[in-house]
């Protein structure tokens, strides 16, 4: 294929999107969706992390059926309610893995894609913070909700597996509910769709490792209450992979050619 007519088919896949530095995007808009960012990042750690450190939760039983059942619905309905709210400014990543994916994707500038995560890692970290101090918790004290690996014979390999995987089914899940080719117009269906794959994800892993698919997810809590150690490097890098994964498969096996 000669190079004019690859170019123009993979402009027809990404929909004319180019990949852009974004010096347009430094604008008052880029610093209300900063704040929006930060601020839906620190919604869910607080809300989501902290329905696992809830004393009505925990009274179920860490390792019961309805434990692990009512934090996936903290976790989907959670994020989907935090993608909704932040749906008409920054389009509500929360997610740091989101963000790349989405520049990937030819969707939002580098500049847009770095500035989203330096404050959802700054949203993580302040609500970490927020969450220990509410909860009371002093040093040494038990916590919930850190994302570690929790069976023994599930070696780190699996483990980072596990989470690209989960990784790449909710980025998958989002291109699919973007994608202005099925005519999704804008709606409450959108973080819905969201919010479903997080809660089926959380069901599927949280056994295993708790579920991140987040990198801020997966390390500020550990971070804020002392229990980040080498594990915590799988929950940081395998959503970013799971982006690399994803983004290529929508492009290549699920948008018509």
């Amino acid at each position: 294929m000669g190079g004019d007519a690859e170019a123009k088919v993979n402009g027809a896949r990404t929909g004319g999107r180019r990949f852009s530095f974004g010096m347009d995007d430094l604008n008052g808009r880029l610093i209300q969706n900063f704040f929006a960012e930060l601020l839906g990042t620190m919604f869910l750690i607080i809300f989501c992390v902290g329905s696992a450190n809830s004393t009505a939760l925990t009274a179920l039983g860490e390792n019961s059926p309805a434990y692990y059942l009512s934090i996936s619905l903290a976790f989907g309905l959670g994020i989907g309610g935090i993608v909704h709210i932040l749906s008409s400014t920054s389009g509500g990543h929360v997610n740091p893995a989101v963000s790349l994916a989405l520049f990937l994707d030819r969707r939002v500038s580098l500049l847009v894609a770095l500035a989203y995560i330096v404050a959802q890692f700054a949203g993580g970290f302040a609500g970490a913070g927020i969450l220990y101090g509410l909860g009371g918790f002093e040093s040494g004290d038990q916590t919930a909700g850190q994302n570690m690996i929790l069976i023994d014979r599930l070696g780190a390999e699996h483990a980072f597996f596990l989470e690209v995987f989960g990784t790449a089914f909710l980025i998958l899940t989002i291109l699919a509910t973007i994608d202005e080719k099925r005519g999704h117009a804008p709606s409450y269906l959108q973080p819905l769709a969201i919010g479903i794959a997080i809660l089926v994800m959380h069901i599927f892993l949280i056994p295993f490792t708790n579920c991140a698919i987040n990198p801020v997810r997966g390390t500020v809590w550990n971070v804020v209450t002392d229990k980040a150690d080498s594990e915590t490097l799988i929950f940081l890098f395998a959503p970013f992979v799971g982006s690399l994964v994803a983004v290529p498969l929508n492009l290549l096996i699920f948008t018509p050619h």
